[in-house]
């Protein structure tokens, strides 16, 4: 699947972090949250995080002011409906993640891949809730986003194919490397670290 539009859900750090590396690679980014203060501190914060790529020379000035063009915020929740690709990166609550999609699914096209940068809540679980569980995954960045490298990827037990390599090919456009993970609470990174 083509994927152009892309719908963030959530405007914190993971949030803004997820749209900063999302409008870099080229992405039209939506933004929506509950709060316009939050919206606005979002936006301000990618502004100032780029700007320091910039003066590292990692990104030219140019590269920077396309990708501010890219984004753009509403706190309309529905009007992601014509995305391609929902990333939702709210509170790590599962009631709060399934009212999102549950708000949601009246208003996707049919094709539009939904996705959660949970690391403790079941994949599978919140597949299940929506109508399309073959196109639901777990896209679980890690913070700092514009830093960290590793991007897991989490099939439910419904993913298909075409899902999982749309995915896979958007971690190769944003220049991060995927990682398989299984549905299990924590992931890769935590189970790892955990016992230290």
């Amino acid at each position: 699947m083509d994927i152009r539009q892309v719908g963030v859900v959530g405007a914190g750090q993971m949030g803004n972090g997820i749209v900063h590396v999302f409008a870099l690679a080229g992405y039209d980014v939506l933004l929506t949250d509950i709060s316009e203060e939050s919206l606005q501190k979002a936006v301000a914060t990618i502004d100032r995080n780029i700007e320091r790529q910039v003066a590292r020379g990692k990104v030219l000035p140019a590269d920077k002011r396309a990708a501010l063009d890219r984004i753009r915020t509403t706190l309309t929740l529905t009007d992601l409906g014509q995305c391609d690709l929902i990333i939702e990166a709210a509170t790590e609550r599962e009631t709060v993640k399934q009212a999102i999609f549950d708000d949601l699914l009246p208003h996707l096209k049919p094709t539009t891949i939904l996705t959660s940068n949970t690391s403790s809540i079941s994949i599978t679980r919140l597949a299940s809730r929506t109508d399309r569980p073959e196109k639901f995954m777990g896209f679980h960045f890690m913070n700092p986003v514009p830093v960290m490298q590793l991007v897991e990827l989490i099939r439910g037990i419904a993913t298909d194919q075409d899902t999982w390599d749309s995915l896979h090919a958007v971690v190769r456009k944003l220049g991060k490397t995927a990682a398989s993970a299984e549905d299990f609470p924590a992931f890769i990174v935590n189970r790892i670290l955990m016992p230290m």
